[in-house]
């Protein structure tokens, strides 16, 4: 049996106390360096020293002063020097020796421990605080190491055994390098003095083995025999990492900084930032980056408490701003409704949509080029004159080719047909002119003024009034009556100016054009509807009462059919113009009214002299409008009742300032 005398256990080959002693004792070994003790901890070798080798510390201090030499036959080669990792707790020096050459480092009472050039400082009470590499230099048996004493303190050299003695951790001393190196030796030997009390201290060291436990350092090979000495190795391990990696980012953010453009020609992927112009070069500094901003923006607001208010404010001003800017919009929107509806739109009036209409009929195949021209020069030379061309004008004749006007043809209907009318009162002779391909969509006004015109001129009273105009003309005409002072209100609404438009004219501006041709003339409102579902039957009774004063006057009975010597009536409503030639009553007593629209064909006119008494009635039937056809909010009708003096004429100049109409009811 084998018995270790380090730690007493024991074995049964020598191969196996050899690995014992390997892996047990040998690997990161601490021994005193003095004598052969090992495998002891940093204050129990403390205490040892402090205890065991007094009198060697303090032979070796009062010798120190004269230096030491290392004699070394020239036979021998130079050993080589190897380097080991002291325990970073301890960190005692494999060869122990002191430089003492000064007097202040014997005065302070330090020493210094030297291995093969490497230094630690250790205080009075033999605390090691070095924690450096150090490098040894074994010397073979027989050699002795020397220090080269200086006068300023001379550093003292270790005599350090052969390669494997260092790899034990047991040095020897300067006095006894001659010996060779054994871990059995006693510190008598190694120390020339012997000392009972020092043998009993390491027999009883011996005698009772402390197995203290490791810890291995995860970052290196170094294995530390204390927890906390570990923590503090491990914790330069970082600190050189973290100062390496520190050094590595600032070379590089200097590149790029130096150089922007490289990182982006590279191809590189840029982040920019949402709130600001700074590009990042990955995602996590940009979300650093725009942290940084939201966390300004918070501790602003934190600041002034009244930023908040400020930004709805701020809010608020700029959709109140929105608004009307959408509210500008619309209503610009609807103005040039309101113009392109009314004709003031600046597209041109009559002889422009004229030319127009006959140059699509060109471009379609429908009119060829040289009745464009003929048609053409016929427009330009009626505009010239400023008299109606007859186009538009519906001409009846009757079978002996006598020339007859609609109220004729109505006339001789009622007399053969309409039984179930128990009276039938018609206006004067009127010719009906229907729009044309100039004034179609606008001229309807126009064309019932054309019609009451027509009709003046029949009458004795009236005949001083001009021809039938053109469309043109009558445009002429309105703007002269404005000139004249009549209707200022209207002559703003359309900035004094009719001809070359499409303007639409209504019952102000009939008025004031019959009043500049010295005719007398007056404008009824009825502004509500006044019967069930909005009809207006005192517009119906008005009429009936316009047509029949005359016809009734010195009659006991009036006959079934009576054609009047009064004017049609003008009737205006939203959007449209037309007629009234007539009123019918029935036998249930309900009216109706006969109108002639200008928006009906002259082909459809000509129907009242056909033979066939259905194709009259159908005609007839288009005509009439009962109270359930007249369903618009308002209506106006213009009435002329008679022909006007200049004084009449000037005082109704002055009153047209603030036109009024006559409301009924």
């Amino acid at each position: 049996m084998l018995t270790c005398e380090i730690c007493g256990e024991e074995l049964v080959l020598e191969e196996d106390m050899k690995t014992h002693l390997l892996l047990s004792h040998l690997e990161n070994d601490m021994g005193c360096p003095l004598c052969s003790l090992s495998r002891v901890s940093y204050d129990e070798l403390h205490f040892h020293i402090n205890t065991a080798h007094k009198e060697k510390q303090d032979h070796d201090g009062a010798e120190g002063r004269g230096g030491h030499s290392l004699v070394r036959p020239s036979s021998m080669p130079i050993p080589t020097t190897t380097t080991t990792i002291v325990d970073s707790h301890c960190k005692q020096a494999i060869g122990l020796s002191r430089s003492e050459g000064s007097e202040g480092g014997v005065a302070n009472g330090n020493r210094f421990d030297t291995i093969g050039g490497g230094v630690s400082l250790r205080t009075s009470n033999s605390t090691l605080v070095s924690k450096e590499l150090m490098t040894v230099t074994p010397t073979p048996p027989g050699y002795t190491a020397f220090s080269g004493g200086e006068s300023s303190g001379g550093r003292a050299v270790a005599i350090v055994g052969p390669t494997s003695s260092v790899s034990t951790g047991f040095l020897i001393s300067a006095q006894d390098s001659s010996r060779p190196t054994s871990r059995h030796c006693h510190a008598e030997e190694s120390l020339g003095v012997g000392s009972a009390e020092h043998t009993k201290v390491k027999q009883k060291r011996f005698s009772s083995p402390l197995k203290e436990k490791q810890f291995p350092c995860p970052m290196c090979a170094l294995v530390c025999t204390d927890a906390f000495i570990l923590q503090e190795h491990v914790e330069l391990h970082l600190l050189e990492e973290s100062t390496v990696e520190e050094a590595v980012l600032g070379a590089t953010s200097s590149t790029e900084a130096a150089s922007p453009s490289s990182s982006n020609s590279s191809g590189g992927k840029s982040y920019e930032c949402p709130m600001c112009s700074v590009v990042c070069g990955d995602c996590y500094s940009l979300q650093e980056h725009v942290e940084l901003h939201l966390d300004y923006g918070t501790a602003t607001s934190a600041v002034s408490p009244g930023s908040d208010l400020r930004l709805a404010r701020g809010l608020q001003e700029e959709e109140k701003e929105r608004r009307k800017e959408q509210e500008a919009k619309r209503e610009a929107e609807e103005f040039k409704k309101l113009q392109r509806q009314f004709g003031v739109d600046g597209r041109g009036g009559y002889r422009r949509q004229m030319e127009r209409t006959m140059e699509k009929d060109v471009s379609r195949g429908v009119m060829v080029p040289a009745d464009f021209h003929n048609k053409r020069a016929e427009m330009m030379e009626a505009l010239a004159s400023g008299v109606d061309d007859g186009r538009t004008r519906t001409q009846v004749y009757c079978i002996p080719l006598i020339l007859s006007g609609v109220l004729d043809a109505l006339y001789v209907y009622y007399q053969r047909e309409a039984r179930d009318c128990v009276h039938v009162w018609l206006s004067a002779e009127t010719d009906h002119y229907c729009s044309s391909e100039g004034d179609k969509g606008w001229g309807c006004g126009y064309r019932n003024f054309q019609m009451l015109l027509s009709s003046l001129q029949r009458m004795e009273p009236y005949t001083t009034c001009l021809s039938v105009p053109s469309i043109p003309q009558v445009q002429v005409l309105i703007e002269g009556a404005w000139r004249e002072g009549l209707d200022p209100q209207g002559a703003t609404h359309f900035n004094q100016r009719l001809q070359g438009t499409r303007a639409w004219i209504g019952a102000t501006e009939i008025y004031a054009l019959c009043t500049s041709l010295r005719v007398s003339a007056r404008v009824l409102d009825f502004h509500q509807p006044t019967g069930p579902g909005d009809t207006h039957p005192r517009l119906f009774d008005w009429v009936k009462q316009y047509f029949s004063q005359t016809a009734t006057r010195g009659a006991r009975l009036p006959p079934r059919v009576v054609q009047t010597t009064q004017p049609p009536l003008y009737l205006q409503h939203q959007g449209h113009s037309r007629s009234i030639v007539g009123v019918e009553q029935k036998k249930n007593g309900s009216l109706c009214l006969l109108l002639l629209d200008p928006g009906c064909s002259p082909g459809d006119v000509r129907k009242l002299l056909s033979q066939d008494g259905s194709t009259v009635t159908t005609a007839v039937r288009r005509m009439r409008k009962f109270p359930g056809n007249l369903k618009h909010r308002q209506y106006q009708v213009v009435a002329v009742e008679g022909v006007l003096s200049p004084e009449e004429k000037r005082t109704r100049i002055l009153n047209s300032r603030t036109l009024r109409a006559e409301r009924i009811p």
